[in-house]
């Protein structure tokens, strides 16, 4: 069984129909990008992650608008975007919304969507599991703004971030900063958007249960179908990195996840020659370098990212596992 989905993905119709909005053409688009000028109309095509980008980057080159991914994403109707984000329109509120966007985003987009709350405020970031480079501006934006305009359609409020945080620096973001009603920082240490964390409690308007029952079982089967590629120890790893910040979630939690029982769980990690036990601990040996590698982030931050009760436990298990203290660690590496 393969470790992971292959790197095909299909375009969103939205996509093409959105570039009329920024003055574009999907022809322009695709000559400049060297991609097949069929691609548009050919709704089996499917590109790598790779010539996703190459999109993203001939749509910046193209328009003179340093916020095009922006203005692409406020100029698509509702009604042509994927099935992802027509199904998180008929969710209870904003919280449920970016949920179930985050679930299935992955069907119509490389990239992952992981949604964290934290105190008064909730964290938006991004992940491209196939990309051999930064993904290009256009394309933060357009993803940002699409998480923007679902809350503020959704639940007809002017839902105002805190913050947008991207990596890159020198960019013109008045653009950005005017859309989104908030400051924009430049050279952060990744894109993230920073929402009130109040606002996720807002009611969609749309909320229809009904339609639900209709959407979801077609997208779960679809996602399971996605998933199926995968193999069972990399979709543990995979929901577990989603799970882990501020709680410290078990077999069940992750079985419901990935949509299956515990007791099936089990048995197809035992099948792979692995345990439960053993996957976790694998995660936050990976994650923890990776946050003590930021001196941004405080050890009780990095606690709670990891998913433990406290600091003391945090540390116990970091010394059981390094022979050192995570302090330590961080001023040798």
């Amino acid at each position: 069984m393969a470790s992971r989905p292959p790197d095909r993905l299909k375009v969103a119709p939205a996509f093409w129909q959105g570039l009329d909005a920024v003055g574009l053409t999907p022809t322009a688009v695709l000559r400049h990008s060297r991609l097949p000028a069929s691609l548009a109309a050919d709704a089996r095509a499917q590109v790598t992650t790779a010539q996703y980008f190459a999109l993203w980057r001939s749509l910046e080159a193209l328009s003179p608008a340093p916020d095009v991914g922006m203005r692409l994403i406020v100029g698509m109707e509702p009604g042509t975007l994927p099935p992802a984000f027509l199904a998180a329109y008929y969710a209870r509120d904003l919280r449920e919304a970016l949920t179930r966007v985050a679930r299935f985003k992955a069907l119509c987009s490389p990239e992952e969507m992981i949604l964290e709350e934290d105190g008064a405020s909730a964290t938006i970031s991004l992940a491209w599991p196939f990309a051999g480079e930064d993904a290009p501006a256009a394309l933060v934006d357009a993803a940002f703004a699409s998480f923007v305009e679902l809350g503020r359609r959704g639940t007809r409020r002017f839902i105002r971030p805190l913050h947008l945080e991207l990596s890159g620096t020198g960019r013109d973001v008045s653009g950005q900063s005017d859309y989104l009603g908030c400051a924009v920082v430049q050279g952060a240490r990744r894109n993230a958007l920073i929402l009130h964390r109040a606002d996720l409690d807002a009611a969609m308007v749309s909320h229809n249960p009904a339609m639900l029952e209709v959407i979801d079982p077609h997208l779960a089967r679809q996602r399971q179908e996605h998933l199926s590629k995968v193999s069972i120890t990399d979709q543990v790893r995979w929901a577990l990195k989603r799970l882990l910040a501020g709680q410290s979630p078990d077999v069940g939690a992750v079985a419901q996840e990935l949509g299956l029982t515990a007791r099936t769980l089990q048995r197809r990690i035992t099948e792979e020659g692995g345990s439960f036990r053993q996957i976790l601990a694998d995660v936050r040996r990976e994650l923890v370098r990776q946050y003590l590698a930021d001196p941004a982030l405080d050890m009780n931050e990095v606690a709670y990212l990891l998913g433990y009760d406290d600091t003391n436990s945090f540390y116990r298990a970091f010394r059981s596992l390094e022979g050192t203290t995570p302090a330590r660690w961080r001023s040798l590496h």
